[in-house]
């Protein structure tokens, strides 16, 4: 029987090849300027089979850097580079989003313009640590967003969604996910403010909205998706009741038009199959409660991918580090073929090894005779 997950869809003005979502995924292969190589090009272009790539998180602003060797969308010089990926993507057959990124807290001086501090919705200091040009260290304290640099803000975002069109993406996806700068205005655990953008989760999803209708102005509804993970703890963020706020934000965000909301899953067990009961599972959830493609994240393999579209709990499903190892996922799907393994040990480091040189199944047999 032939895969649901094989099977076209659409997406916004796109008519998608499969199911299959590449999620993004931060690799750090750019230049310390923010600039994609020509390195990067290739890897998107071997993964031009997905239904949709996502690309790694790419900066919106100099103040949103909060790693080494990450990529931007703030500079004609990185318009111009990221026209190679774009195109590349595109002669393949495939189709590409940005998503578009502000760490916020998530950061320390050494990464920031002119050594200054972080900025956050309120000054409490993520937990963990980061990577800077001088070694890894803890996440450095941030300082509160003055209420008027927040419209600065939000028309970087915009900014970045128009030099996004500008560099050849068929679309923009907004980083509401993983504890960076819109997750930290969302969670009342990083955000403590007493003004219009604090309080009550109307007030804390604010920016939210005000950064996605940036990117709708720039791109059309249609070609604008959001990342949200409800469970996610990464920095030490924290909400006190997290599905109250992501049903209130997933309850927001239909009626617009938007292309997909993608929505990373909480818990996932052994081999991408997720757990019955519904607190583990965001999609039963959130799905209902929004009008458009819903793409499911988190874990999942080709079975478990099957089960929840078959359920009617998602559209789509992205893939993350079984795209990195796999640049060939579709096919090793639809002929149920054995995947590659990945390194973890090279997902961040610089050049080609475990980026550019993980075989395609017919490079695999050809290699081994």
């Amino acid at each position: 029987m032939p895969l649901r997950l094989l099977s076209p869809v659409e997406l916004g003005p796109y008519t998608l090849a499969n199911r299959t979502v590449m999620a993004p995924l931060t690799r750090s292969r750019a230049t310390s300027e923010g600039i994609p190589t020509a390195l990067i090009a290739e890897h998107y272009r071997q993964r031009a089979s997905a239904g949709l790539i996502v690309s790694e998180a790419t900066l919106i602003a100099p103040q949103g850097r909060g790693t080494p060797d990450t990529p931007g969308l703030w500079s004609d010089e990185q318009v111009r580079a990221w026209r190679p990926a774009t195109e590349a993507v595109h002669a393949e057959g495939g189709r590409i989003f940005a998503q578009l990124w502000h760490v916020g807290r998530q950061s320390h001086p050494e990464l920031q313009p002119a050594g200054e501090d972080p900025v956050a919705p309120s000054a409490i200091q993520a937990t963990g640590q980061v990577r800077t040009p001088s070694g890894v260290t803890d996440f450095a304290p941030p300082r509160a967003l003055a209420a008027e640099e927040i419209p600065g803000v939000i028309a970087d975002y915009g900014r970045a969604a128009a030099r996004a069109m500008e560099a050849g993406f068929d679309g923009v996806e907004l980083h509401a996910a993983n504890g960076y700068l819109i997750d930290q205005f969302l969670q009342d655990g990083a955000n403590t403010r007493q003004d219009g953008y604090g309080g009550p989760i109307e007030n804390r999803a604010r920016f939210l909205f005000e950064a996605l209708e940036a990117l709708i102005a720039a791109c059309g509804a249609d070609r604008v998706g959001i990342r949200l993970s409800p469970h996610n703890v990464h920095g030490g963020i924290f909400d006190s009741d997290p599905w109250a706020l992501h049903e209130h934000v997933a309850r927001g965000l239909s009626g617009r038009g938007l292309a997909y909301m993608h929505v990373i899953e909480p818990r996932t067990l052994p081999g991408g199959r997720h757990r019955e009961d519904e607190a583990a599972n965001a999609a039963p959830r959130l799905r209902p409660l929004f009008d458009g493609i819903y793409i499911a994240a988190g874990g999942f393999g080709r079975e478990g991918a099957e089960e929840i579209l078959a359920q009617g709990h998602a559209d789509m499903v992205a893939f993350g580090r079984s795209f990195i190892a796999n640049p060939d996922l579709p096919r090793r799907f639809a002929e149920d073929l054995p995947l590659n393994p990945y390194d973890r040990k090279t997902f961040y480091t610089p050049g080609p090894v475990g980026y550019t040189d993980y075989p395609t199944w017919d490079e695999a047999q050809a290699a081994a005779g």
